[in-house]
């Protein structure tokens, strides 16, 4: 009997940047992911990471066709990527640096990952309350669950996926990684333009840490639901954020952490 498994594959992202005729081309990040909407990635990774804030920032992102220093690319899909900054844009060099105080693991207090989390968001809010009924949120994850076509094969990837308040489905992506699949479906909106994303309904599949949260802030996400349990500090960042928090949504309940002001219902 076949067994159908998850592909997991590394990305490196690449970072072309500077102003025309003294360009510099740099390795930002390598992430294990799912291979597929790569740019996607690429894109909301640099966005939600305080790289870039326009999609007009991104001059292209190109897969590269040789091989890497770190490995050996696949046959069948690139795992190499240069995003080309606009020439014009003030980039820092320290921004590519990955922001480590958003991992859990990495003991630093909540007040200073919050606090470095606020140079990076700056979506502004609306004020205006979501019409979402209670009867909505209650049927989010088995509409995702039901759109989840590779996680029906496999069995084995996170998902984050776009509502409206209505209950409708607009995106959704999924990888190994819930921290990737999250930055693909911003991405995705991103280069379209689409940000903030005030207006739309974030859905989660497992569980919702600190680093989701943070990304969800900096692209204007108003209303986080997740099936599994919310971190401490994700409560707090949702707190400080504006954002309605509502975890273990599953079996037709929830609970709801944080600004419930903002719902209407």
């Amino acid at each position: 009997m076949s067994d159908l498994l998850a592909v997991e594959e590394p990305l490196e992202i690449r970072l072309e940047y500077g102003p025309a005729g003294n360009r510099v081309t740099r390795n930002l990040s390598v992430t294990m992911r799912t291979p597929g909407a790569d740019e996607d990635l690429a894109a909301g990774f640099l966005f939600t990471e305080g790289i870039v804030r326009r999609a007009e920032d991104i001059v292209s992102i190109k897969p590269e066709f040789q091989l890497s220093e770190s490995f050996k690319l696949s046959e069948s899909s690139p795992n190499v990527f240069t995003a080309s900054l606009h020439p014009d844009l003030n980039f820092d060099l320290q921004k590519l640096e990955r922001h480590f105080y958003t991992t859990s693991s990495c003991g630093v207090c909540g007040k200073t990952s919050i606090d470095a989390l606020k140079t990076v968001a700056t979506c502004s809010f609306s004020e205006k309350k979501i019409d979402l009924a209670p009867e909505v949120i209650y049927a989010l994850p088995e509409k995702l669950r039901r759109a989840q076509a590779t996680f029906d094969a496999t069995g084995g990837l996170h998902a984050a996926a776009f509502f409206n308040p209505k209950g409708e489905l607009i995106s959704l992506r999924e990888d190994v990684g819930r921290h990737n699949a999250l930055d693909k479906l911003i991405g995705s909106h991103f280069l379209k333009g689409e940000i903030p994303l005030d207006d739309v309904i974030l859905l989660l599949s497992g569980r919702a840490s600190f680093e989701l949260l943070q990304k969800a802030a900096v692209a204007g996400i108003r209303v986080v639901c997740a099936v599994g349990a919310p971190s401490s500090l994700a409560v707090e960042t949702a707190e400080s954020f504006g954002i309605a928090l509502i975890g273990f949504l599953r079996e037709g309940r929830f609970n709801l952490y944080s600004n419930a002001s903002i719902l209407a219902h």
